[in-house]
């Protein structure tokens, strides 16, 4: 079973929360967009803690440092692959234009036996909680609404 460690940043805006989302790269999901988003993630390496992998997975996929904290446990989900994703929220203010994601390598055009670098996140945004439920992988919705019983008095 694979697991991940992930981190969904939140912020205020006038009294509304919003979320940061982030698009996955690559040409496979070019031009798909409701229930591909996700939050940032990745496998913690050997002997790495979950919440640290998560910092770090932050840190390489945006590009940019991940925040202090303090962290709100999410918990652990399951999407529909079988990837057990664990998740902390922070709260942090972020430049959607300031991210400059890690990349991969992969062939294409497929068999072309040519390899090109694409990034592993090529665009996050801010959301509401409906859009972001809209957008992100149907598992992770329930992160949105973790977080949601978390902050709201």
């Amino acid at each position: 079973m694979k697991q991940s460690a992930g981190i969904l940043a939140y912020r205020w805006r006038e009294g509304d929360l919003e979320m940061l989302i982030a698009h996955p790269g690559g040409p496979f999901w070019a031009h798909r967009d409701n229930g591909v988003w996700t939050i940032p993630k990745g496998e913690p390496e050997d002997g790495e803690a979950p919440l640290v992998a998560a910092k770090r997975e932050f840190a390489e996929e945006l590009g940019v440092r991940c925040p202090e904290g303090p962290f709100l446990e999410l918990g652990s989900i399951t999407q529909k692959s079988g990837k057990v994703v664990t998740a902390w929220a922070v709260e942090t203010e972020l430049d959607p234009e300031a991210v400059m994601s890690n990349t991969f390598a992969m062939e294409w055009p497929p068999r072309s036996g040519q390899q090109a670098e694409f990034p592993e996140i090529d665009r996050v945004e801010w959301a509401s909680p409906a859009l972001a439920k809209a957008k992100l992988n149907p598992a992770q919705t329930e992160l949105v609404d973790r977080l949601l019983r978390l902050v709201r008095h």
